[in-house]
């Protein structure tokens, strides 16, 4: 199971909702402090790379799929959720999208509001609709 490896990137991609940019040391960091094995570490280094290529286009997602509330005034937390689902659902074949959703609304349940997890379940659902 990928989920300490996961909430590490959650971690990461918080981080960057608040300076704008994602810190390879902060990265390093984190990794350490979650003594993620290689396979683990390898899946959180893809991850930050899709979103630092593709951030823009999940974003637009987001805002497309999200009509009352735009992902400009998202919780963070909630925002970088759905980032990280969509970078493993749209770029990260070989991970059930089942697993990026359900994954993403377990992490939701601990680190965000009590609705957070259903409203994040909702628009990847929508967007696994197409």
């Amino acid at each position: 199971m990928r989920t300490t490896a996961r909430e590490t990137a959650f971690k990461i991609i918080f981080a960057s909702r608040f300076n704008g940019t994602i810190d390879d040391k902060l990265c390093s960091a984190l990794e350490k402090a979650a003594n993620l094995t290689s396979d683990d570490k390898e899946y959180v280094e893809k991850v930050i790379s899709i979103v630092k290529e593709h951030e823009d286009e999940f974003l637009k997602i987001i805002d497309e799929k999200s009509k009352f509330f735009p992902q400009s005034r998202l919780f963070a937390a909630d925002k970088s959720l759905l980032i990280l689902a969509l970078a493993e659902i749209l770029y990260m074949p070989d991970i059930p999208n089942v697993v990026s959703v359900n994954e993403a609304a377990n992490i939701a349940s601990v680190y965000s509001t009590p609705k957070s997890a259903d409203f994040i379940s909702g628009i990847l659902a929508d967007v696994l609709k197409g």
